[in-house]
């Protein structure tokens, strides 16, 4: 990237293949931030008064303007990102598929709706509903800029917030064009906004006095976040990356797997959070396994062409951090079935498959977020879920087995956000399920009605419908009122 201080108010992205500046943006300073955070705050206003019918149909307008306009996002995200143009486009498509459903089911999910009021508060009806929190701060990574940000975004306009969103300063011009589209439907109603910059302008963000702000990136920066966030007591949803798992079972469909291990470890050139970086295989299948995949590896070559199977690595440092991780396994002892060090040739990484790698490895115990798959043999399943939980993060995992029941028994013993059975990723698709990670892959959930509920305020309402009959919420209650009140506790609860 150009160098900030020859442009100390203009970020300069560059395009990843060549290192040559494309466009160039404002850095948002703190005044610019708090600016635009005020003109949201007077936005969500208006947009929080709309009903949910009102909000679906300027939401749905807005699917419709980006999906009509796909070619045109997926150019602009190749150009900053260097992905396939199909992979570009699948991003745009899964994005507005998770637009489409917050748009739909949001006011189903987040009405109010009536509970039960219990045995003391039997004359009051309950209820409980959800309403916006106000301000969302969204600050968004480079590897997905328009699915993953718009995770956060589409489910908290949904819910009657409005949006300030900082993009990663790689991927600026995608967040920018975001904004632009909805400006241009509602031009008056900075409903979202964008704030482009560095590192300093998602700072500023999180001291900004918005009321939640929903972070994804690495789990240091998430926990820099958290701690600027803690000033004020801001509330967060953190998504820290992962390092996960694919477990092959003895009697899994091993070219079905080793499909899927290559999708998931090698697509948009291994730079996906949930992608697979960890395959486990059971010891009896071990070796036709790697096989399998080393045959499948070889056939894949990143490139520059618009359909080439992956693309450059996205940021000039990346590289560096792949490189390091296939060298340090390879000194300790590990296996190079296809590629090793030489494959890393900036801004390009050809695919490498590691075999039998020390667990202590960096290869194994850090995101290497490039195109590695490391394969390591098993005893058995019992022990692929050791080693699949004994890591820091815990975003999603895979498992392949034949017997959907074994598989389903084993997806509950992992410790993740996400599991797909005899796939990988088929969670991303689904609109109505959440995502989410633990540990180092953070907390709070995007997607489907936990997404919806994720920037919403839960509020308990009760409205007295008579006046008891026994009444002890008072501050002298009767002897009489008593006495009944624990001949009732004593019915009701004194027994298993």
């Amino acid at each position: 990237m150009t160098s900030l201080a020859e442009h100390p108010r203009r970020l300069h992205v560059v395009d990843p293949m060549t290192g040559e500046p494309r466009t160039a943006h404002d850095i948002a300073d703190e005044a610019a931030v708090h600016a635009a955070v005020q003109q949201a705050r007077d936005a969500a206003g208006w947009w929080a008064g709309l009903d949910a019918r009102q909000r679906r149909r300027h939401l749905l307008a807005y699917k419709a303007l980006v999906a009509s306009r796909i070619d045109e996002l997926a150019a602009l995200i190749r150009s900053e990102t260097g992905k396939s143009v199909a992979g570009a486009q699948l991003e745009v498509m899964l994005a507005v598929e998770h637009l489409d459903w917050a748009a739909r089911h949001a006011r189903r999910v987040l009405r109010r709706r009536s509970v039960s009021s219990g045995m003391l508060a039997f004359n009051q009806a309950s209820s409980v509903e959800y309403v916006p929190y106000g301000v969302i701060g969204v600050i968004g990574p480079w590897n997905y800029p328009v699915y993953t940000p718009m995770g956060a975004i589409s489910h908290a306009l949904a819910a009657g917030n409005a949006v300030v969103f900082k993009p990663s300063e790689f991927t600026s011009g995608v967040g920018v064009w975001l904004a632009q589209r909805w400006s241009e439907l509602l031009p008056d109603r900075p409903v979202l906004q964008v704030v482009t910059g560095d590192g300093t302008t998602g700072a500023a963000l999180c001291r900004a006095s918005v009321d939640k702000i929903a972070f994804t990136g690495s789990a240091a920066t998430g926990r820099a976040v958290m701690a600027a966030c803690a000033e004020r007591l801001t509330p967060v949803v953190i998504e820290g990356g992962g390092k996960d798992a694919l477990i092959v079972t003895a009697d899994a469909d091993l070219d079905a797997a080793a499909q899927a291990a290559v999708f998931g470890g090698l697509g948009n050139a291994g730079q996906t959070c949930a992608g697979v970086e960890r395959v486990y295989v059971e010891q009896a299948v071990y070796e036709p396994f790697v096989a399998k995949l080393a045959e499948l590896v070889r056939q894949v070559r990143p490139g520059a062409e618009p359909d080439a199977p992956y693309g450059p690595m996205s940021t000039p440092a990346q590289p560096g951090i792949v490189l390091s991780h296939v060298t340090d396994a390879i000194d300790r002892g590990a296996r190079a079935v296809v590629g090793d060090a030489s494959s890393v040739r900036p801004p390009f990484v050809e695919p490498v498959l590691l075999a039998d790698v020390p667990e202590d490895s960096t290869a194994v115990t850090d995101e290497t977020f490039g195109p590695v798959l490391v394969v390591n043999p098993v005893a058995d399943a019992d022990e692929a879920l050791r080693r699949t939980n004994a890591t820091s993060y815990g975003l999603s995992g895979s498992i392949f087995t034949r017997h959907r029941r074994h598989g389903l028994a084993l997806a509950a013993r992992v410790r993740a956000g996400a599991v797909s059975v005899n796939s990988v990723l088929g969670y991303a698709g689904v609109p109505s399920l959440p995502f989410g990670g633990v540990g180092d892959s953070g907390f709070g959930r995007v997607h489907g009605a936990d997404g919806l509920r994720e920037f919403s305020r839960p509020r308990s309402v009760t409205w007295q419908r008579f006046r008891a009959p026994i009444d002890v919420m008072t501050l002298q209650p009767t002897a009489h009122a008593m006495r009944l009140s624990r001949a009732m506790f004593k019915w009701r609860h004194g027994r298993p």
